[in-house]
C-alpha cells in the first residue's frame, strides 16, 4: 500500500541532489532532443525549454552574419548562473548548452531547459536561466548588417 504524505512531503516535491546535467559552450550544433533527454526526470511534472536561434534582423536591419564569442570563463560563470537557479527553484534537472562561432539563420544559439515538479515552477526557473545567461554569462554577439555595418552586442 502506498504511503500517504502530505503535500510538498514527497521527496519528488523536492529539488533533485545533483540537478545540473548539461552545461557546454560548445562550436558545433546543438540539439534540442540532447538537452531535453538531460533533464528527463520521473519527478518533474513540468518540463520547459527554450530555443534560442539566429533571426534575419535586429533594430529594423538585416543581418547578414552573425558570429558569438566568448571569454575563457564563460562555462564557469554559465555553472554559476544554473547553480543561483537549482537554488532558488524546486529543480529536478537542469541544462543548457550555447553556441560560439559563425551562425546561419535560423541556426539555433542557444538551448536551455529546465524540469521542476510542478509547470509553473518550471516556466519560472527556466525563464531566470535564460534571462541571467544573457545578463551575465560573457559571450558576445557580433552582427554583421546588409548595409555594411556592424554591431558588437554582449552580456557584460
Amino acid at each position: 500500500m502506498a504511503e500517504n504524505h502530505a503535500p510538498g512531503d514527497h521527496p519528488g516535491e523536492q529539488a533533485a541532489a545533483d540537478p545540473i546535467k548539461l552545461l557546454a559552450i560548445r562550436d558545433t550544433p546543438l540539439s534540442v532532443d540532447e538537452v531535453f533527454r538531460a533533464v528527463g526526470d520521473d519527478a518533474a511534472g513540468g518540463t520547459t525549454l527554450f530555443v534560442g536561434t539566429v533571426r534575419n534582423h535586429d533594430g529594423g536591419a538585416d543581418v547578414d552574419a552573425l558570429g558569438y564569442s566568448c571569454h575563457p570563463t564563460a562555462e564557469a560563470e554559465l555553472r554559476r548562473v544554473a547553480e543561483k537557479v537549482v537554488a532558488d527553484y524546486p529543480v529536478r534537472a537542469l541544462a543548457a548548452v550555447h553556441r560560439v562561432g559563425d551562425l546561419h539563420v535560423g541556426d539555433l544559439a542557444v538551448v536551455v531547459a529546465v524540469s521542476c515538479p510542478h509547470r509553473g515552477e518550471a516556466f519560472e526557473a527556466c525563464r531566470k536561466l535564460i534571462d541571467d545567461l544573457k545578463h551575465e554569462v560573457p559571450i558576445w554577439k557580433h552582427q554583421t548588417f546588409s548595409d555594411g555595418t556592424e554591431e558588437w552586442v554582449g552580456a557584460c
